[in-house]
C-alpha cells in the first residue's frame, strides 16, 4: 500500500522524478501498460437494437401486425400492406439516424467539457486533458481542482480535500505528505493518499499517481458507474405530456372513424388498418426526437462560438435570461494584466517602466516571492502559466533583473496560507540567511487594516490608483524567530509591515461595449460583480456602459447592512457590486429571482459554486476557472469573454425560436391530417387510405421539420424583450396558430376534394371522379403541409422577404419532399399508392390549394400584426 511508504520511495518505485516528472518514452510505456486514466463506458447499443427500439410503439405494432393480418387473409391485396411495412422501416431507419447524430453531437461536447490536470513531464509544466495521464505522473493541485486520479500526497500546503461524494465525510480532509504506519487504514483516514473525483476546496499541493481509470477506487465501485442514465431535458418532458394528450384525442377519433368505416361496409381489417394508420401518422412521435436534434445542433454551433453547453436545459432557459451577473476581470476586462504604476511609503506613486529604485525592486520581489505563477522562455515564445495578477507581478520582476529561478537560489520555501475569496489575502514563508519571513499578498484596505505602519497616504494612494481603473494590490512582510506550528490567519496576518502597491492596467474588452449595449436594447441588464475596489469597479463600468445615470454602485459591506426589504426596493437600481464574497453573489442572485428575472450568472472560483448552482444560467470560466466551477456551471466559456454570453443568449433564443417553429408546424399539420380524415369520415366520403397517409407522414414530418429547426437567427432577435420565467414553446401565439392553421388545412384539402368532383377528364364518371378527388385531396393534403413549412418560419412576420430563402437545408429540403410527394404521379407508382393521373387543370386546382394555405395564413398575420400594434 502506498499510504505505508515514504513519499521517496514511491517516486522511486514508480520510476518517476518529483522535480522532472516522466519522460516521454516513459509516458508511453506507462499508457501501455495501464491504459488511459478513464473509466470504462456501459456497452452502447447497436444499430440493429436502436432500429428494434423503433417498434416499440404499441400503435406501430398493432399496424405492422394489421398490414401482415392482412396478406394473410387476402393475398390478392398484399401490395397495400407490403407498403406500409415499407414506410414503416423507412421511417425506423430515419428515426435510427436521428439517434445517432444527436448521440454524436453530446458525445462532442462532452469532451469539450472534460477536465484537465497540471503535471511535470519532462521538466516542464503543463495542462493535460485529465484522461491522459499515467501512473508516476507529478500532478499540481490547487483549490478548486478536480483530483484528477488516485494518487500520493508529496507536498501539502494547508491542502484540504473534500471526499464526501467516495467516503460520505461531509468535512474537508487535511492531507498530509508523511507516511502512515498502521496496517488496513480505511479509505477515509488514507491522509496522505488524494482519490480521483473529489475536489480540493483548500490550499495546494502535488500528488505521484498511483493508479488510473477503473484501478482507482471510484472505479472499483462499478454499480454506481456502470448505468447509463440518459439525459431528459424539461423540454422533452413537456412535449412527452403534450404528446400523450394528443395521442389520446387521436384514439378516441380513430375509434370513431373505424366504428364509421366498419358502419359504412368496409371490411373490419381494412378499417381497422385505416384507423390505426391515421393514429400513426397523425401523433407526434418524431417531435422529441426533432427536438433533440434541434438542440445539439444549438450547442455545438455555441461551442464553434466559444459558449460550452454542459446541460441541455440551459439552451432552453439561455433565450429568456433578462439579467446577467458578471464578474470583472478576464471577463469584461481582457485579463491582460500590466504593472504601469508602483507606490512606496518613500517615493509615493511612481509609472513602472521597467526602470525602479532598489526600494521598488525589493517590493515587486515580495510580490513575486508571494505567487504561484511561472514565466518561461521557449525559444521565441514566451510561455506563463497561472493567475494572470500573478504573472503581472513576475513580469515586472524580471523586467527589474529578478527571475523566480534566481530568486529561490536564495529563498526556500516553507510553508503558505493559500488564497481564499474572504480573506482576500495570501501568505507565504520563505527562510533565507536573513532569517525566516512572512510575505502577504492581497487587497489594500485589508494588508492596510492589519499593517502597524497603515498610513492615510497609503489609504489615498490606493484611491487614486483605483479611480484610474487600475487593478491594485498591497505587500507586506512579517519577520519570525522561528517558523510557527498553527498557520491560522488571524495569528499569522496581523502586526505586519507594509510595503506598497502596485497598481496593474487590465483594459476592457473592446467588443464587450457593443455586446452590453445589443443586451441593453434586448431588456437584457447587465450587472457588474465584483471582488476589487469599487473605484475601479465604477470607472470600468462606466466606461463600458453597466453604471449609467441614476444608478448605483454598492459594496459587500453595503449590502451587509441592507435588510431584505430595503435591497427588494434597490436591486433593480443597482449596477456594480464591488468588494462582494461568495455569499453576497447568491444573494444577488436570489433577489433578481425574486422579481421574476431569469438570471445568468459567472463564476470562476471554488466559492462560487453556490451561486452558480442558485442562477438559472450558471456560467464558468474555461480559462481562469476552476474545475470546481466548471463543474457547477451550466455553460463555459472557452474564452472567459462577456461578448460570447450575449452571443449565446443570442443563439439561445434562436434555438428557442426554431424549436417553436418546429412545434408549430408538426402539430398543425398533425391536426389538419386528423380533422381531414375525421371530417371524410363524418360526411361519408370516400377516404385516404392507410398508405397515403403514412407516405405523407415521411415526407413532411422529416426534412422540412428538421431544416426549420436550422434556421439563421432572424434579424432583430435581440431587439425582443425577454420572455419571461412563465412563457413556454407554446406562448407568444403559438397554441391559437397550431389551431386555426390545422383547421385551415383540413377545410382546404377538404375543398380540394370537392372540386375535385367537378374539373379533370372523368366528369361524369362517378367512379374515377371519386378517385381522382381523392388524389387531388392526398397531393393537396402533403402539398399544403410543405407550404406550409414557409409559414412555420416566421411565426408572426411575415414570409415574403430576403431572408425567407437564406437557408439552403431548408429550401433542399422542402425541393427534395415536392420531388418526392410527386412521385407517387409516376406511373408504375400510381398503383402502389392507390392514386389517379392527373392532369394539368387538377394540378392547378392542388397547386392552388396548397399556396393559399400561405395567403391565407399572411391575412391573418397581418391583423394579428396590426392588433398587436394597437
Amino acid at each position: 500500500m502506498y499510504y505505508n511508504k515514504e513519499k521517496e520511495d514511491v517516486i522511486r518505485e514508480l520510476s518517476s522524478n518529483f522535480q522532472y516528472g516522466l519522460k516521454p518514452e516513459q509516458v508511453e510505456e506507462s499508457r501501455n501498460k495501464y491504459g488511459f486514466n478513464e473509466l470504462v463506458e456501459p456497452k452502447k447499443q447497436s444499430l440493429f437494437v436502436k432500429f428494434l427500439l423503433q417498434f416499440t410503439d404499441p400503435l406501430i405494432i398493432i399496424l405492422i401486425i394489421a398490414a401482415i393480418v392482412s396478406m394473410i387473409v387476402e393475398p390478392g391485396e398484399w401490395l397495400d400492406s407490403l407498403i406500409i411495412v415499407i414506410v414503416v422501416m423507412l421511417n425506423a431507419i430515419l428515426g435510427v439516424y436521428q439517434e445517432n447524430s444527436a448521440e454524436k453531437s453530446l458525445e462532442a461536447l462532452k469532451k469539450l467539457s472534460a477536465p484537465n490536470a497540471k503535471v511535470i513531464r519532462n521538466g516542464e509544466r503543463v495542462s493535460i486533458p485529465s484522461r491522459e495521464l499515467v501512473v508516476g505522473d507529478i500532478v499540481s493541485i490547487e483549490a478548486g481542482d478536480y483530483i484528477p486520479s488516485d494518487g500520493r500526497i508529496i507536498e501539502s500546503y494547508n491542502l484540504k480535500v473534500d471526499e464526501s461524494s467516495l467516503t460520505g465525510e461531509s468535512l474537508p480532509v487535511n492531507k498530509v505528505s508523511s507516511i502512515i504506519d498502521d496496517e488496513d487504514v480505511p479509505l477515509g483516514d488514507r491522509k496522505n493518499m488524494a482519490f480521483a473525483s473529489t475536489v480540493c476546496n483548500y490550499g495546494r499541493g502535488s500528488m505521484i499517481i498511483t493508479s488510473v481509470g477503473m484501478e482507482n477506487e471510484v472505479g472499483k465501485i462499478a454499480s454506481m458507474l456502470m448505468s447509463e442514465k440518459k439525459e431528459v431535458t424539461p423540454l422533452q418532458i413537456k412535449l412527452g405530456q403534450v404528446s400523450k394528450v394528443i395521442s389520446i384525442m387521436c384514439i378516441v377519433i380513430c375509434i370513431v372513424v373505424f366504428g364509421l368505416e366498419y358502419y359504412s361496409g368496409l371490411g373490419a381489417l381494412e378499417s381497422f388498418k385505416t384507423a390505426v394508420a391515421l393514429a400513426v401518422a397523425a401523433i407526434p412521435e418524431g417531435l422529441a426526437t426533432v427536438v433533440t436534434i434541434v438542440l445539439s445542433v444549438g450547442v455545438t454551433k455555441m461551442a464553434k462560438k466559444n459558449a460550452i453547453v454542459r446541460k441541455l436545459p440551459a439552451v432552453e432557459t439561455l433565450g429568456s435570461a433578462s439579467v446577467v451577473c458578471s464578474d470583472k476581470t478576464g471577463t469584461l476586462t481582457q485579463n491582460k494584466m500590466t504593472v504601469v504604476k508602483t507606490y512606496t511609503l518613500k517615493d509615493g506613486i511612481l509609472d513602472f517602466n521597467g526602470d525602479a529604485e532598489e526600494h521598488t525592486k525589493d517590493m515587486l520581489k515580495y510580490f513575486t516571492l508571494c505567487s504561484d505563477a511561472e514565466v518561461k522562455q521557449k525559444g521565441n515564445e514566451t510561455i506563463t502559466i497561472g493567475d494572470p495578477t500573478e504573472v503581472a507581478m513576475v513580469e515586472a520582476s524580471i523586467k527589474v533583473g529578478d527571475t523566480k529561478e534566481k530568486l529561490f537560489r536564495k529563498y526556500t520555501r516553507e510553508n503558505e496560507i493559500a488564497f481564499d475569496s474572504k480573506r482576500k489575502m495570501m501568505t507565504v514563508f520563505y527562510s533565507s540567511e536573513d532569517g525566516i519571513y512572512s510575505y502577504t499578498k492581497g487587497a489594500p484596505d485589508v494588508i492596510l487594516s492589519r499593517s502597524v505602519n497603515k498610513t492615510d497616504e497609503a489609504l489615498k494612494a490606493n484611491e487614486e490608483m483605483a479611480s484610474n481603473a487600475l487593478r491594485v494590490l498591497a505587500v507586506a512582510i512579517r519577520k519570525w524567530d522561528k517558523m510557527p506550528t498553527l498557520l491560522e490567519s488571524d495569528e499569522i496576518e496581523r502586526d505586519m509591515t507594509f510595503i506598497g502597491l502596485v497598481g496593474m492596467i487590465d483594459p476592457p474588452r473592446e467588443e464587450v461595449k457593443g455586446a452590453i449595449e445589443e443586451a441593453k436594447i434586448g431588456g437584457i441588464k447587465t450587472v457588474m460583480i465584483t471582488g476589487d475596489h469599487i473605484t475601479t469597479a465604477i470607472a470600468i463600468a462606466k466606461h463600458l456602459g453597466i453604471l449609467n445615470e441614476g444608478e448605483k454602485a454598492i459594496t459587500g459591506n453595503d449590502l451587509n447592512e441592507m435588510d431584505d426589504e430595503t435591497f427588494e426596493k434597490e436591486v433593480e437600481n443597482i449596477s456594480v457590486y464591488a468588494r462582494v464574497a461568495p455569499e453576497h453573489k447568491v444573494r444577488v442572485v436570489n433577489m433578481w429571482q425574486r422579481k421574476g428575472k431569469v438570471v445568468a450568472m459567472t463564476g470562476d472560483g471554488v466559492n462560487d459554486a453556490p451561486s452558480l448552482k442558485q442562477a438559472d444560467i450558471g456560467i464558468g470560466m474555461g480559462i481562469t476557472g476552476t474545475e470546481v466551477s466548471k463543474g457547477a456551471a451550466d455553460m463555459v466559456l472557452a474564452d472567459d469573454n462577456f461578448a460570447t454570453i450575449v452571443e449565446a443568449i443570442k443563439q439561445g433564443r434562436k434555438v428557442f425560436a426554431n424549436i417553436q417553429k418546429a412545434i408549430l408546424y408538426l402539430m398543425s399539420c398533425n391536426v389538419g391530417e386528423v380533422l381531414t380524415v375525421f371530417m371524410m369520415t363524418m360526411l361519408g366520403w370516400d377516404i385516404l387510405m392507410p398508405v397515403q397517409l403514412l407516405w405523407i407522414n415521411l415526407v413532411t414530418d422529416t426534412l422540412p421539420a428538421i431544416a426549420l429547426g436550422v434556421e439563421p437567427v432572424e434579424p432583430g432577435i435581440m431587439k425582443n424583450k425577454p420572455r419571461g420565467r412563465k412563457s413556454n414553446f407554446f406562448s407568444g401565439g403559438v397554441a391559437s396558430s397550431i389551431i386555426y392553421q390545422g383547421i385551415l388545412e383540413g377545410i382546404l384539402v377538404l375543398g380540394a376534394y370537392q372540386l375535385g368532383l367537378h374539373v379533370g377528364p372523368h366528369v361524369g364518371n362517378t367512379a374515377m371522379q371519386h378517385a381522382d378527388a381523392l388524389t387531388m385531396s392526398f397531393l393537396t393534403l402533403g402539398l399544403i403541409q410543405l407550404f406550409h413549412a414557409f409559414n412555420s418560419k416566421f411565426i408572426h412576420k411575415s414570409i415574403f422577404r430576403a431572408q425567407t430563402f437564406e437557408n439552403k437545408w431548408f429550401n433542399g429540403a422542402i425541393l427534395i419532399s415536392a420531388l418526392v410527394m410527386a412521385a407517387v404521379e409516376i406511373p408504375f407508382l400510381t398503383k402502389i399508392f392507390d392514386v389517379t393521373e392527373l392532369d394539368g387543370m387538377q394540378w392547378l386546382v392542388v397547386i392552388v390549394a396548397g399556396f393559399l394555405m400561405i395567403i391565407i395564413v399572411e391575412i391573418v398575420k397581418f391583423f394579428e400584426r396590426k392588433a398587436a400594434r394597437k
